[in-house]
């Protein structure tokens, strides 16, 4: 049993049940296939029929995703071929990249065309992937706890939110009075990974000199400090509007991206117009996924260059790492620039998307959740950060709020379980307000069951083994 695929199968079990329940109609279906995608993960599947067997999956699931476009299931099934494709051993890098490609530029698009929730779910889980991976490098591979990350997330925001908006205007003379227009986003794209990074230098050149705990309290009031600044620059200049936030934030065009979807018949084949929404759901689906493959693979080449092994140097014994050469300052502040710039374009984009940027969403619970998605998936692993994400993501816009939809279906209706009036099932029972909880119970439980996140790093997965063989004999003795 492979070692990394294990924590899926619960994962996969769960969905299974849950889309039996929420999907009676095509439940069985869906629970054949995920059980399908389950085996695989196991490494029960003979190796040389698993890229045959995850073709078939993916096509399947697209099939009964174009069927029903509403079908979450086939979609969550989706996500975890994909998974399932890149963490599975004997696999070829071709079969690989060709599933990811046809997952997420085929078989979602398809789909999402109908149902734009296919879409938001994507662009969320690649947001959230970006910020979790920038950390990931603080954090993971450097093993500097930075408490105030959401900061450099809203650094690049409001580079965007200022100038692509009309918030400019109100303390530039002769700035156009509806900002700039939409399609320099690319351009602030590229300022908002240099101001952010040039930002995590100035807060590392203090914090930076302090370790452990102190570290952790010192990035946690430096991000506050830039929040606090987001809140109260609306006075002597209106530079930020204060609480009330800044809208509208100029989007790109895309027309072009809604011609192009006419010209190759996306209109007779879904049978509805493609108009703007969807037509701009579908854009930040495809920029969020050209971001996260550049962070993604900026990420590996990082980690296996010199940089990234003195970085792990760091991590594991700071007084060492110093002797053998490592300038630990320099080194320090790169990981908090780069992670800083991961965090800062998805900034940008994420402005753009929102078309409104206030203060509240970079406070510290921001922070906490980021710092949650690394933990979840694997300090110092890059397939965890993404994982770690797309889990909690997939979690709480998807599970729990079908979950929730499904009780209040059941209390409406009064149907009977195992002898239990529905109807009698208090409102206050219901699963999406209690996210925060449901998402600390799995942590509590990772960190008692798999302490090493669901795709640890081997490095660190050594290194808790050891300390479990430690500990284990320290008790026998």
């Amino acid at each position: 049993m492979n070692r990394f695929i294990f924590p899926f199968t619960l994962a996969f079990t769960a969905l299974s049940i849950l889309g039996a329940l929420l999907m009676p109609q095509n439940g069985l279906t869906n629970l054949a296939l995920l059980i399908s995608v389950g085996l695989v993960s196991l490494g029960k599947i003979p190796a040389p029929w698993r890229s045959g067997l995850l073709a078939v999956l993916a096509l399947t699931l697209t099939i009964l995703l174009r069927l029903n476009p509403d079908d979450k299931l086939a979609f969550y099934g989706l996500l975890g071929v994909l998974v399932a494709a890149f963490l599975l051993p004997n696999l070829s890098n071709l079969v690989r990249i060709a599933l990811g490609v046809a997952i997420l530029f085929i078989a979602v698009p398809i789909a999402g065309l109908t149902n734009s929730f296919l879409f938001e779910l994507g662009i969320q889980i690649g947001i959230f992937a970006a910020l979790a991976l920038g950390l990931n490098v603080v954090v993971g591979q450097a093993g500097l706890l930075d408490l105030g990350f959401a900061a450099f997330f809203a650094i690049g925001a409001y580079t965007w939110g200022i100038f692509g908006s009309p918030q400019a205007s109100a303390f530039i003379d002769g700035f156009p009075a509806g900002g700039l227009p939409g399609n320099y986003l690319y351009l602030f794209m590229a300022l908002a990974i240099i101001t952010a990074a040039i930002t995590g230098v100035l807060i590392g050149l203090p914090a930076l000199r302090l370790r452990g705990d102190y570290l952790a309290i010192v990035t946690l009031g430096l991000g506050e400090v830039v929040r606090v600044f987001a809140n109260n620059l609306d006075k002597p200049w209106n530079i930020t509007n204060g609480p009330q936030g800044i809208t509208p934030v100029n989007r790109p065009e895309v027309g072009p991206l809604t011609e192009f979807l006419k010209a190759i018949g996306a209109e007779r084949l879904y049978g509805r117009p493609i108009d703007e929404p969807i037509a701009y759901s579908f854009f930040f689906y495809l920029l969020v996924l050209l971001v996260i493959g550049i962070v993604v693979l900026v990420n590996i080449r990082l980690a296996n260059s010199r940089f990234g092994r003195a970085w792990v140097a760091i991590r594991e014994d700071e007084i060492a790492a110093k002797a053998m050469g490592i300038p630990l300052l320099p080194s320090k502040l790169l990981a908090f620039a780069t992670g800083a710039a991961f965090s800062g374009i998805m900034g940008a984009v994420f402005a753009a998307k929102q078309t409104f940027v206030s203060p509240e969403s970079f406070t510290l619970q921001a922070s906490i959740n980021i710092l949650a998605f690394v933990i979840l998936g694997g300090m110092g692993s890059i397939g965890g950060a993404v994982v770690g994400a797309a889990a909690v993501t997939v979690l709480n816009i998807g599970i729990l709020k079908d979950f929730s939809d499904l009780l209040n279906t059941w209390r409406q209706t009064g149907v009977n379980i195992l002898g239990y009036n529905m109807a009698n099932l208090p409102p206050q029972l219901n699963p999406a307000k209690y996210e925060r909880l449901v998402f600390g119970l799995i942590l509590i439980l990772m960190m008692i069951f798999r302490p090493e996140g669901l795709i640890p790093e081997q490095r660190h997965r050594a290194e808790l083994q050891e300390a479990r063989q430690e500990a284990q004999e320290g008790g026998g003795k």
